[in-house]
């Protein structure tokens, strides 16, 4: 392809997300959305889908009126039919064992600063979050469904009340070492379950090592995670109804993004640790690149890879002369999915048509209103503040 049609596509791209920005402003000022309003009340518990991951076919405590052999054969048509025992992840739309996929997630705060990595245990989880904080230094989140075993997660950092209200979409413990003054009144909320270092379970959550100055030497376990949940009384399993956040394909099906712009690099424009994804054809994954070279787990020693990516542009604005941030989880706005190599525009916006707003996720929709479909696997979404997405590189 010629330089000038790379560079055309590269126009056209940016100027469908400055429309989809330009239009969600618009529509944010004609509802009169409060962007940064506190507004949950109480778990909401939706009724099961079963076009949902881990929500099952049939009612079991309704009698089936099928023939005999008309069950099996359903079965063996059902592309996500699965073992008794299993169901479909909430985090990634794999077959895991039902004990994992029904039990809350822990939503676990990453310190991103070059004297914290390489990262222990980030590879495991299954959805990863990356926001600006003040000092325009980049903050991680990881989603972590199975952490059986793990005895080193971090290191772990303190909490800003953008990742709590990104925690509630997956119904997860959401776990941090101290917190910004400004997510005070959010924690404290009844709905929201976390666990906080400087906090009552503290001690027995959380553990410094000796190999690196404070605040990088702060990590969590499955044992240390285990005893605060146990000690602070909190819900193990995802409430009644949890219908989960992703629309997953089908298991044997794959989204190309067929039609979509080519998508092999992808820089999200982060000015301190510059982050880049580069697609790996081979495995079909994204590879994850930051401070001048591959993003190692310090426990597998390998790079972290993704099966998706997800550029998530949201309006923020600046609180105080210390730069700290709040970002605007609830309005909607602008994205980019990146998958096999290929990307598409869309738009998210967050549910409404649940008891607690806080407690609803963001979907994500096609350009013509469609819920996205994403591929079964492990996700990284980039969240960028809005007025930088003429910054944002996909090619």
């Amino acid at each position: 392809m010629s330089e000038n049609n790379n560079e055309e596509k590269k126009s056209i791209n940016k100027k469908a997300i400055a429309i989809i920005v330009l239009c969600v402003v618009i529509l944010a000022a004609v509802v009169g959305v409060v962007v940064f309003a506190n507004r949950g009340t109480s778990p909401a518990e939706p009724a099961p889908s079963a076009s949902q991951p881990g929500t099952p076919d049939k009612d079991p405590a309704k009698p089936s009126e099928d023939k005999p052999g008309e069950e099996d054969a359903a079965a063996e048509d059902d592309p996500n039919a699965l073992p008794k025992g299993q169901m479909r992840s909430f985090l990634s739309g794999l077959p895991v064992d039902e004990k994992i996929g029904n039990r809350r997630p822990v939503a676990i705060m990453l310190n991103n600063l070059k004297a914290a990595q390489p990262m222990s245990g980030v590879s495991y989880a299954d959805v990863v979050y990356e926001y600006v904080v003040e000092g325009a230094i980049t903050r991680l989140m990881g989603v972590f469904e199975n952490y059986d075993g793990l005895d080193k997660i971090g290191s772990v950092r303190s909490c800003r009340e953008y990742f709590v209200y990104t925690a509630l979409e997956f119904d997860a413990i959401y776990c941090h070492f101290g917190q910004a003054s400004y997510a005070v009144e959010l924690l404290d909320k009844d709905y929201v379950d976390n666990i906080n270092g400087l906090g009552p379970a503290g001690d027995v959550t959380y553990y410094r090592t000796t190999d690196r100055q404070a605040p990088h030497n702060v990590y969590t376990s499955e044992k240390g995670i285990d005893a605060g949940i146990d000690m602070l009384g909190y819900r193990r399993d995802h409430y009644e109804g949890y219908k989960g956040k992703f629309k997953f394909c089908d298991l044997d099906k794959e989204v190309t993004n067929e039609g979509g712009y080519p998508a092999t690099h992808i820089e999200p424009k982060y000015k301190i640790n510059k982050p880049w994804f580069d697609y790996n054809e081979k495995t079909g994954k994204y590879e994850r690149f930051q401070y001048d070279g591959p993003q190692i787990d310090d426990l597998t020693g390998e790079q972290l890879a993704y099966d998706n990516v997800i550029i998530q542009y949201n309006f923020w604005v600046q609180l105080d002369d210390k730069d700290y941030l709040a970002f605007d989880c609830h309005s909607g706005g602008a994205i980019q999915y990146c998958t096999k190599g290929k990307v598409v525009p869309g738009t998210w916006k967050r549910e409404l048509n649940e008891d607690n707003y806080d407690m609803s996720a963001i979907r994500y929709y096609d350009l013509d209103g469609n819920e996205l479909e994403i591929n079964n696997g492990k996700t990284f979404v980039c969240v960028v503040q809005n007025d930088e997405a003429d910054n944002v590189v996909i090619k």
